[in-house]
């Protein structure tokens, strides 16, 4: 191959790339890289890194279900939700921790699938609203828990927003599902 030919063929790649969005090129960029690959052709890697993501998101999900169903008066009635929610929430954040990270994993390993895979996309919308509904309860209702914790069914505003995160990760889980049939 000529020196010509090799400047040639550079230049038809950047004007590839520069015709692809830049989230695509990054997503191909990832899922082409050494560690995406290592990890996609694995025996093993991809596996054990799916099964801890399994693992995680069932912790995370059942310790914020025991406080959405407590809040829904539904559990553990005579508890205060305050102290349901001392008693879940450093769990909850250290499985989700670890399955952030081993989600990002599966990602990189597949990164330029999951860009055109609708079920992906349905789970990132998912998720963004699934970090919004704690965001907005904390700042309004939860503020005044202190009037409410200990009733054995919590506000209205309190319900919707345990009816919400219960359908937004139940949601999550099965776009998470379908992932693998697009």
């Amino acid at each position: 191959m000529s020196g010509v030919d090799t400047v040639r063929r550079r230049s038809i790649t950047r004007l590839e790339c520069s015709s692809m969005p830049l989230l695509q090129h990054l997503c191909q960029l990832l899922y082409d890289s050494g560690f995406g690959t290592a990890i996609r052709e694995s025996d093993y890697a991809y596996s054990i890194i799916e099964s801890i993501h399994v693992i995680t998101i069932t912790l995370v999900v059942g310790t914020i279900a025991v406080l959405d169903l407590r809040m829904l008066g539904l559990i553990l009635r005579p508890i205060a939700i305050t102290r349901v929610a001392r008693a879940v929430f450093p769990v909850t954040w250290s499985g989700f921790v670890i399955m952030f990270i081993s989600g990002f994993l599966l990602f990189w390993a597949e990164a330029a699938k999951m860009y055109t895979n609708p079920a992906f996309r349905t789970k990132l919308v998912l998720l963004a609203l699934v970090g919004l509904n704690p965001l907005i309860f904390h700042t309004t209702v939860y503020r005044r828990v202190h009037e409410w914790e200990t009733l054995h069914i919590a506000p209205w505003r309190a319900r919707a927003a345990a009816i919400a995160s219960l359908t937004l990760w139940g949601s999550i889980v099965v776009a998470g599902r379908a992932i693998a049939y697009f």
